[in-house]
């Protein structure tokens, strides 16, 4: 019995396990951030409501999955079946590092 730590973390077999389903990592290195940025800049403008900026969190989720931050899933088990890239104007206005253009 050792004093200082729980028994859990014993050198008997401490095994590290994934996150649950719907948690991910942080983005430690901002790739995502301006994606984040613009979308809560949306919901801001539109006093919170979140249906005029779904164009704008598909971005940021599809930014995170290409990056390796969450795990890649269909669009319609995100809620988000119904939009195409004919909505997705935001993407074609921005570089791939997610920070918006000068306007």
């Amino acid at each position: 019995m050792s004093f200082g730590r729980p028994p859990s973390l014993s050198s008997s077999g401490f095994t590290a396990t994934p996150p649950d389903r719907g948690s991910f990592p942080l983005d430690h290195y901002g790739e995502c951030k301006g994606y984040m940025i613009r979308y809560l800049e949306c919901l801001k403008t539109n006093g919170s409501t979140s249906t005029p900026c779904r164009v704008l969190s598909k971005d940021y989720l599809d930014c995170r999955m290409n990056r390796g931050l969450m795990e890649r899933d269909d669009w319609k088990n995100l809620g988000m079946g119904n939009l195409d890239a004919s909505q997705n104007a935001s993407a074609t206005n921005t570089e791939d590092t997610g920070q918006s253009n000068e306007r």
